[in-house]
Parts: structure tokens; C-alpha cells; sequence
């Protein structure tokens, strides 16, 4: 029976999560060598055991990042999150903005207004008004996003 099925499925799990390591074949720690534990495509654990060669085995920063694969910045940066959250901070955080931030209260009135005057209105227009009234650059598409988000939470 091939171990194939489960390989794909945990490398499809790891990129799903943003935590697929994006070199593993640049990572020579003789660790990963040992047995199906150790995953040299979770980014995680490779990042963890990179502190652990640090903290407990003594090795030199440029040593134990060479060995997984990553930089010295991604190393200290690694390390800091581990200070600061423990395991947690070795999770991968999604980038970028976590809603519409230029999208305010005070943009969303005026899109308001302009609608309630222009019904109609087309979403490039109204992008375009936007960024003559407020200086910002926004997609129409994140203007009709934002709208349908406001239709839902009316009740």
C-alpha cells in the first residue's frame, strides 16, 4: 500500500493552511531524516526545531537557519514570535488588510448619499467620486462588496 494518498493530502492540508514550507528541500537538519515524524514541508515544525537547535542544542543562528532552509531575519523573526505567543506565534498570519479599512463609516455615508441621489449609479462612478471627494483609491468591486456586507446586516 503506497503512503501517497496521505502525503498529498497532508501537503494539500499544509499549503491550505499558508504553512507549506516554501524551500523543503533546502532543509539538511539530519532530523528531518529520521522518520515519516518529521515533515520537512511543515514550516511550523521546521521553524520550531530551528529555535529548539538554538535554545537547547547550543548550534549558532546561522547554522541552524542554514539547516532549515530559512534565513537569519526568518529566524529572529520566528524567535520573537515564539517569545511573544509560544506555539501560536509560529502559525502563519494572513496578510493583508483584515476588512475593508478604507472603506469608513464616513466614505460608507457618502456612498449612501450618492446612491440614495443616483440609484443607478454605476460602481466605477461611484469609485471615481469617492476618490475625488476622500483622495482614496478604492475598487468598485470592494464598494459592491461592502454594500451587499451592509444589505445583510440589515435585518
Amino acid at each position: 500500500m503506497s503512503k501517497k494518498p496521505y502525503a498529498d493530502s497532508k501537503r494539500h492540508e499544509l499549503q491550505r493552511r499558508n504553512s507549506l514550507h516554501p524551500h523543503p528541500e533546502r532543509v539538511t537538519d539530519p532530523l528531518f531524516e529520521t522518520g515519516p515524524f518529521f515533515d520537512r514541508r511543515d514550516a511550523v515544525q521546521v521553524k520550531y526545531e530551528m529555535l529548539r537547535r538554538v535554545r537547547v542544542d547550543g548550534r549558532s543562528v546561522t547554522q541552524a537557519a542554514g539547516e532549515s532552509g530559512f534565513s537569519r531575519p526568518t529566524f529572529y523573526e520566528a524567535h520573537a514570535a515564539f517569545e511573544q505567543s509560544g506555539m501560536p506565534g509560529l502559525l502563519p498570519v494572513k496578510k493583508g488588510p483584515r476588512r475593508a479599512h478604507k472603506l469608513t463609516k464616513d466614505v460608507m455615508s457618502y456612498i449612501d448619499e450618492q446612491l440614495a441621489i443616483e440609484p443607478s449609479l454605476p460602481m466605477a462612478e461611484l469609485a471615481q467620486r469617492v476618490h475625488e471627494r476622500f483622495g482614496l483609491s478604492v475598487h468598485p468591486r470592494s464598494i459592491k462588496r461592502a454594500l451587499n456586507r451592509q444589505v445583510k446586516k440589515t435585518p
